[in-house]
């Protein structure tokens, strides 16, 4: 666990003082402002070897970005996982996307179906991190002057390498910490990246992926849970 928290904090470094040029206008760094909550989730669920590691793209507003963890929506942090910190504001707040900790009203879909499938299978926390671990590949929100979420495709592609290094490098850390059979992206960007890393690491760990469960996915609407808990059948996860 103490390599996982060193190898996130150097993430967090090397990310720190990273430069965006327009179309961003505001980025959100929760692995600074919501590091107590990070270090919590570290501390209680990233200990040993995990047999399976889901890996997820970057915050959304609703989820890590206010709670600090992973997929974080509010209710399935505090009641499941029972993480509940203070959260501090990011330097630059932009006002159509408040910053409003574990006291947010509006709950991420992606989060509440992602963590909800889980809880309904384990019921407690502490048995699925036995085996399970979840992070981001990037820790960044990057926003648009009207607040609009802004995917690293619309990025400058030098500023998207800086980015990309550090990521990349962090990811084959935490395989080679964690030491999974599993590696599941979820959604193809995940997988890709999954891919990448555990080529650069030696992993013989298996790569697949699960549907994401964003509100803006048709088949993901169709009863997520159930298509997730197929393909993790077909794999051989569960």
């Amino acid at each position: 666990m103490k390599k996982l928290i060193a190898s996130t904090e150097r993430l967090a470094t090397a990310l720190r003082d990273l430069k965006f040029s327009p179309p961003v206008a505001c980025v959100y760094r929760p692995l600074d402002y919501a590091w107590p909550a990070h270090l919590r989730y570290l501390k209680l669920y990233g200990s040993g070897k995990k047999r399976v590691i889901f890996l997820g793209m970057n915050p959304g507003p609703f989820g890590m970005a206010q709670t600090g963890v992973p997929f974080g929506e509010v209710t399935a942090v505090r009641d499941w996982m029972g993480i509940e910190m203070p959260i501090e504001k990011p330097e630059i707040e932009h006002p159509k996307r408040p910053i409003d900790g574990f006291q947010c009203k509006r709950s991420e879909v992606s989060g509440r179906r992602f963590w909800g499938l889980f809880a309904d299978r384990f019921v407690d926390a502490n048995v699925f991190f036995k085996d399970h671990f979840v992070l981001n590949y990037c820790p960044l929100v990057w926003m648009s002057h009207t607040g609009a979420n802004l995917t690293p495709d619309k990025l400058s592609v030098t500023e998207t390498a800086l980015v990309e290094e550090a990521c990349l490098e962090h990811l084959r850390e935490v395989i080679a910490i964690l030491n999974p059979e599993w590696l599941i992206g979820v959604g193809g960007f995940a997988e890709e990246r999954l891919r990448r890393a555990a080529a650069i690491g030696g992993s013989s760990a298996v790569v697949g992926r699960i549907l994401h469960p964003s509100p803006a996915s048709p088949a993901a609407n169709r009863g997520w849970a159930e298509i997730a808990s197929r393909q993790l059948h077909d794999h051989g996860v569960w």
